[in-house]
């Protein structure tokens, strides 16, 4: 049982990893192109900077030397050197030192160069000359070395604030993966009803809705198979005891060809009973037939009544068919035609001979509705309500010498429910009146056959 939490374990460390990795990725290449950029600046601004101050510094250390002598050159190259650190000197032409006499003839560049600032090995020189070509500045020195330790505050700052981002991105990402996990897990152990509560429109919200609708067809699935067991072991444990008493009936009667009929009869009942249970299902676990594409509802209509018309006529009934639609509607053909088909089929086997079948087919703004009424003995009004049911059966007896087994009325039900329509009965006295309504999609699309 330890197994199912080693990977929620796993994937949460992942995620953390992950998430802390790409922040330390962004961290980089931002110090990276911060480097480059600022390599950029210092080439093309910073150094013309530079220029104009070594420039200032020149004039003043000579308007210094020229107004006030050499005491106070030195004083001021002084306070240089304690502002700026490294020395700094004023030069005559020849590179003489004016405050020390020394020569510094080897810190000034080779002709025709006025200018020079060259760094290495951490040692930087710096010699500017004068517009006039009477006095060079120079100065000279080693690099300070960096101070680490006062930045610290900084890095721990930011390393504070990468953790916090860290862990706010991956607490986003794992805690509504961690809720779809244990809805699966949930499913897993048999809960069908549990579903992921989301309204997240990101790629997590995605999954969990995903997951909701395989768990809706998942559940319907389940549920379906386990109706259908019970179903099946409901209803042909009648005709199967009929069928084996007919058998043993054929073997000791003397008139086999009765009891020859019976059991024809009764492999007619299941062979029919399980083709209605495999339709019942195909209506509504099918992907296939539930591909929708723009029908005309007309189209449809009299397709079907051309196929159950010879069924009409042979119990000596008749179709009629009133109204139109102009409106189309998004569906599947094949689930249309067999919800109208079962409705019609169930009015003829119900209605006296000569008797018509009204079938009136209308429309408003947003819906289509197809009405079948018949002119039967109807049914009871307890018992309107679970017409549509699986297997039910108001008269036993006649359904089962007419061949029925109780689901046409639940395909049709369920048939209707994939197109998100409606179907209901009510008593028409005498008759029965079932109404089925579809959403339309288009208005206006007018039959021209």
């Amino acid at each position: 049982m330890s197994l199912p939490a080693q990977p929620r374990v796993l994937l949460r460390q992942s995620l953390y990893i992950w998430v802390l990795l790409a922040m330390v990725g962004i961290l980089s290449l931002s110090f990276v192109a911060f480097r480059a950029i600022s390599e950029q600046i210092q080439t093309e601004k910073i150094d013309p900077v530079y220029d104009r101050f070594d420039e200032l510094q020149l004039e003043s250390a000579r308007n210094v030397l020229l107004s006030s002598g050499v005491p106070a050159l030195k004083k001021y190259l002084d306070s240089l050197n304690s502002l700026f650190g490294g020395a700094h000197y004023l030069l005559d032409a020849n590179g003489t030192d004016l405050v020390t006499g020394v020569s510094r003839v080897e810190m000034l560049p080779a002709p025709p160069a006025v200018k020079s600032r060259t760094e290495a090995h951490r040692h930087w020189e710096i010699t500017h000359r004068a517009s006039d070509g009477k006095f060079w500045f120079a100065a000279e020195g080693q690099d300070r070395p960096p101070r680490i330790f006062s930045f610290l505050p900084y890095y721990f700052l930011v390393i504070g604030a990468t953790g916090i981002l860290c862990w706010i991105a991956a607490a986003g990402v794992i805690s509504p993966i961690r809720k779809v996990a244990a809805s699966i897990a949930l499913f897993g152990q048999g809960n069908l009803g549990v579903r992921v509560e989301t309204d997240r429109d990101d790629e997590i919200g995605q999954l969990g809705r995903s997951f909701n609708e395989m768990a809706e067809r998942l559940e319907r699935l389940i549920v379906s198979e386990r109706r259908l067991l019970g179903d099946i072991s409901h209803e042909l444990r009648s005709p199967l005891a009929r069928l084996k008493f007919a058998m043993k009936l054929a073997r000791t009667s003397s008139d086999p060809t009765t009891a020859l009929e019976r059991i024809e009869r009764d492999v007619d009942r299941i062979a029919s009973l399980v083709a209605d249970i495999v339709e019942i299902n195909v209506v509504e676990d099918d992907p296939a037939l539930q591909d929708k594409r723009e029908i005309c509802v007309r189209d449809i209509i009299e397709e079907v009544v051309r196929d159950c018309s010879v069924e009409a006529e042979i119990r000596g009934c008749r179709i009629e068919v009133s109204g139109n639609v102009c409106g189309s509607i998004q569906g599947n053909p094949e689930l249309l035609r067999r919800a109208v088909e079962n409705v019609l089929r169930n009015g003829i086997r119900y209605s006296p001979e000569k008797s018509p079948i009204e079938l009136s087919i209308s429309e408003n703004a947003k819906d289509a509705a197809i009405t079948i009424r018949d002119y039967g003995p109807g049914v009871p009004e307890e018992s309107l309500a679970r017409i549509f049911d699986p297997f039910f059966r108001v008269e036993e007896a006649r359904n089962t010498n007419g061949g029925g087994s109780g689901l046409g009325l639940s395909i049709a039900k369920r048939a209707v429910c994939v197109h998100r329509g409606a179907i209901s009965a009510e008593n028409a006295t005498p008759g029965l009146r079932v109404i089925i309504s579809i959403p339309l999609t288009h208005e206006g699309i007018v039959n021209t056959k």
